[in-house]
């Protein structure tokens, strides 16, 4: 028996996945809507790294590297805060809030090290529910 083409094989493990995952999810009814919520953000957040970092190489190593890798360290932030948005495991949460500081000091690194401007800091999308006022005390009252 010859072997399928890859792409015929990866459509039919796909296949497969997407029908044990709903027989999985039909067999659990509770934890359903967290786990879609959690693997639909690790999808998305899958695809923008891969998408990110096929890059056209530039003729430096160096910077073909660095841009290669920030999407790279961007999509495990973004896997961490799915899984703290959604996980209960207190030793996997301080995990992934490890993930997020070392993937966001290895950015500033290799940005700072290309000599490339630093992006303005912005609040971490699970912070984006706290009051502006909270952080700035301007005297504005």
């Amino acid at each position: 028996m010859q072997p399928l083409p890859v792409s015929r094989r990866s459509s039919a493990l796909l296949l497969a996945a997407a029908l044990l995952g709903t027989r999985a999810a039909r067999a659990a009814d509770a934890p359903v809507a967290p786990e879609a919520a959690f693997l639909a953000e690790n999808e998305e957040a899958m695809d923008r790294m891969m998408a990110a970092m096929a890059v056209h190489p530039t003729g430096d190593i160096d910077r073909d590297f660095v841009e290669m890798m920030i999407p790279h360290h961007q999509g495990a932030i973004d896997m961490a805060q799915a899984v703290l948005r959604y996980g209960r495991n207190q030793q996997i949460r301080r995990i992934a809030q490890e993930i997020i500081v070392e993937q966001q000091q290895e950015i500033v690194a290799m940005r700072l090290a290309l000599g490339d401007p630093l992006p303005a800091a912005a609040p971490a999308p699970d912070q984006t529910a706290a009051p502006a006022s909270a952080h700035h005390h301007h005297g504005s009252r």
